[in-house]
């Protein structure tokens, strides 16, 4: 298990991705000192080997033995459709070095997706709230590194109503360009055909009238119309999704842990609990589902078997020496030993003590974050267009 890494906003803007104006590399570049304690060139080259993709950049293992996270923001989608990138192949890439995730998602890269019609004035306006989007945001993480929650959501809040007042500039150019896919291929999507799923004719038919009012108010901007409109679409078409996507039986559920026996009226209450959890999700009562499924595994989690120490340590990919593991196995223990409930302050307590041990090992192994301006494969070189 890798110590969980805050990727949430360059996950977020993936579906704003665009492609930032290439600048040339420079040469005798300045270097900055990362948190692992490794110099780099702000403009570097790096060769390696891919371990895992995302889709938004790649894992890469450089040849120095350093770890990398490799951005590919500045391509577009298309080049990298062709390019196939695959584990276990050798890439070499340039670069520049960000401090954070956050950083890989400038105005350059968000500005690019935009309409070709939106005008300069508003472009001012939408970089200005870009940059306070931006301040925000490390003001944020900066609230959250020290632990206060509440500043951190006032944060984020704040940030939510500027991206609401820049979602109002760009809409009407979105809108004007918007050319919705044909009902048809809308419905093929669902990929209800590949898995050999009918649609009956009466069905498709309402659904072809309701998804042609729903483009007409989209294209108005009655959004709120449009949101129940297709509310109608997802209550028809709910029966085949539920046959696509077959929600495991309670039964089905608990046969994917590993757990200690568990008394016959236990196994009664939580079956129970799990049908109200999917009525709750059927009806669409977010909330209450929540309430429920939280009831439900906090009665099923004292009976799952935990992990060994040593499977749990085997999550991680790097190796702690002999004087950590002793400390870390007998935190371990002790936190197996508490009662959730009872002793929810003492585990708190027990688990930053663990995980305080393993910063060190965490920061020595973090990532180096390197905004690819130039991909070289096989001796071909690859440049954003």
């Amino acid at each position: 298990m890798k110590k969980p890494i805050k990727k949430s906003w360059m996950i977020a803007s993936a579906l704003t991705i665009g492609m930032a104006v290439l600048t040339p590399l420079q040469a005798g570049a300045t270097s900055v000192q990362p948190t692992n304690d490794v110099t780099v060139q702000i403009e570097q080259q790096i060769t390696g080997t891919i371990t895992s993709l995302n889709g938004l950049g790649v894992e890469l293992k450089g040849r120095d033995g350093k770890n990398y996270y490799i951005s590919f923001f500045k391509f577009t989608d298309e080049q990298l459709e062709q390019l196939n990138l695959v584990e276990g192949q050798e890439i070499t890439v340039e670069g520049g070095v960000v401090e954070n995730y956050a950083d890989f998602y400038t105005f350059e890269v968000y500005k690019k997706d935009l309409p070709k019609n939106v005008p300069n004035e508003e472009l001012t306006k939408l970089e200005k709230m870009f940059s306070e989007v931006k301040k925000l945001e490390k003001e944020a993480s900066n609230a959250i590194t020290n632990k206060k929650m509440d500043e951190a959501e006032k944060k984020f809040e704040e940030m939510n109503k500027i991206y609401e007042e820049m979602n109002k500039i760009t809409k009407p150019y979105y809108l004007a360009n918007w050319q919705p896919q044909p009902f048809e291929e809308f419905l093929e999507d669902y990929g209800f055909s590949e898995n050999n799923i009918v649609i009956a004719e009466n069905d498709k038919k309402e659904l072809k009238a309701i998804y042609e009012e729903w483009v007409k108010l989209e294209k108005d901007g009655q959004e709120e119309k449009a949101k129940e409109k297709m509310k109608g679409f997802n209550k028809i078409l709910q029966p085949y999704l539920d046959e696509l996507y077959p929600t495991p039986t309670f039964k089905e559920y608990i046969e994917r842990f590993d757990l200690l026996d568990i008394p016959a009226e236990t196994i009664a209450k939580l079956k129970n609990i799990y049908e109200d959890a999917r009525k709750a999700q059927r009806e669409e009562n977010y909330d209450l589902f929540g309430e429920i499924w939280g009831k439900f595994h906090d009665t099923l989690s004292q009976f799952i078997i935990p992990p060994t120490f040593e499977e749990y340590m085997s999550s991680f990919e790097f190796k702690v020496n002999k004087a950590d593991s002793k400390q870390l196995k007998q935190l371990y223990e002790e936190i197996l030993k508490l009662d959730r409930k009872e002793d929810s302050a003492k585990l708190e307590e027990k688990w930053e003590a663990f995980y305080n041990i393993l910063e060190p090992y965490f920061e020595a192994n973090r990532d180096i974050l390197i905004s690819a301006s130039k991909l070289t494969i096989n001796g071909q070189d690859y440049l954003p267009q």
